[in-house]
């Protein structure tokens, strides 16, 4: 095969341009990190959209066309105070926006909470940032805060979790008519960042949430339910490298990176726990992708390894006991890589480099899975 995170170091921004009646402008401003989530989206219409923070908001780049070289961007959209950000595609083709924000105060504090942003289609404006509050009300506690994440189930409702200040799980969904419903307590003890929201096959919310020991799981018992604790999953994962993927008609594997070192592991419910091996940074997520290779059902994952490069892998779907095979791209990365399939059915691998700058490559039309040359967008 040829060829971060939100909070990374920032950078000196270029100038922007003026704004045009969507809020956004086009800008030279480099990303600051990679989103969590799949941050690399095709839209109804085919075509790509990457999404990054940058320094007080959002960076967009859009393809101008289903399956082709060009893109425009980075487009900047104001959010200022953002600290994380998460990116999820619900099943109505929307992209959905979550982020932890932090606002100075008068007296020198902050105010912390989460805000939601939504972009019904491709190349569209975002809405307008609203807030979904924080369920701390002691400020003391309010600004521990964790990472939010979120998904959105087969109704279109939207489901944002976050770990509270004293290691619980906090969810507010979105009601009907848009209105935020209060937050709930989903209890559990000793969640770090990192939290794993996903869809079922059949509709049902899932999560899972890493500790030092185990990731705590929750699940519905039927769509729209309320969420129960279930038995948690071992080895304990390490913070923000919960997955999890479609893998079958009524099931899902969740993929993370064993917290002990000694790589990836995959894990279906009621089965063992599978080794995936790779070398993944400790600080990195993973990003995963089911498609057709050689008339092969598999799954592509990608992450940035331990030297700071990505690393991409490919399986026989559901079959990772019979080999997964790791190759090093060399490509340097910020944060976690994202996956998508573009409107021709061609994998497509994106990543932030080190100047915080947008570079993308494509599947060859050659057996197996191999990358063209690196593009800058």
């Amino acid at each position: 095969m040829r060829g971060g995170a939100a909070r990374a170091a920032r950078r000196r921004p270029a100038a922007r341009r003026a704004a045009g009646p969507s809020g956004a402008a086009d800008t030279g401003e480099a990303a600051t990190g990679a989103a969590a989530g799949t941050w690399l989206v095709r839209g109804a219409d085919g075509r790509l959209t990457a999404y990054a923070p940058g320094r007080d908001g959002l960076l967009r780049w859009t393809q101008t066309a289903p399956g082709g070289d060009e893109w425009t961007g980075p487009r900047f959209f104001p959010a200022a105070g953002l600290t994380d950000l998460s990116v999820v595609r619900g099943p109505q083709g929307f992209v959905h926006f979550v982020g932890r924000r932090e606002r100075p105060l008068p007296d020198g504090g902050v105010t912390v909470d989460v805000a939601y942003a939504l972009q019904y289609q491709t190349g569209r404006p975002l809405t307008e940032w609203v807030s979904v509050g924080n369920p701390h009300k002691d400020p003391g506690l309010a600004v521990r805060l964790g990472a939010p994440a979120a998904a959105v189930d087969a109704a279109g409702t939207v489901h944002v979790f976050v770990r509270t200040a004293d290691g619980g799980v906090m969810l507010r969904r979105e009601g009907r008519g848009g209105a935020w419903e209060p937050w709930r307590d989903l209890r559990g003890h000793g969640v770090r960042d990192g939290l794993c929201p996903v869809v079922s096959p059949d509709g049902r919310i899932e999560l899972l949430a890493p500790t030092a020991t185990s990731a705590l799981y929750w699940t519905q018992s039927e769509a729209g339910g309320a969420l129960r604790r279930s038995l948690d999953m071992i080895p304990a994962p390490a913070p923000g490298s919960l997955t999890a993927l479609v893998t079958a008609p009524d099931r899902l594997t969740y993929l993370w990176t064993d917290a002990a070192g000694s790589g990836l592991v995959a894990h279906r419910l009621g089965g063992w726990v599978v080794p995936l091996g790779g070398s993944p940074a400790a600080d990195t997520g993973n990003a995963v992708l089911r498609t057709v290779l050689d008339g092969q059902d598999c799954m592509v994952v990608a992450h940035r390894g331990r030297d700071g490069s990505a690393m991409v892998a490919v399986c026989r779907t559901e079959a990772e006991a019979s080999g997964t095979w790791w190759v090093d791209t060399g490509v340097p990365c910020l944060g976690t890589p994202s996956l998508a399939t573009d409107a021709q059915g061609r994998v497509v691998l994106a990543l932030l480099g080190p100047d915080g700058g947008l570079r993308v490559a494509r599947q060859r039309e050659e057996p197996g899975l191999t990358l063209a040359a690196w593009a800058r967008v």
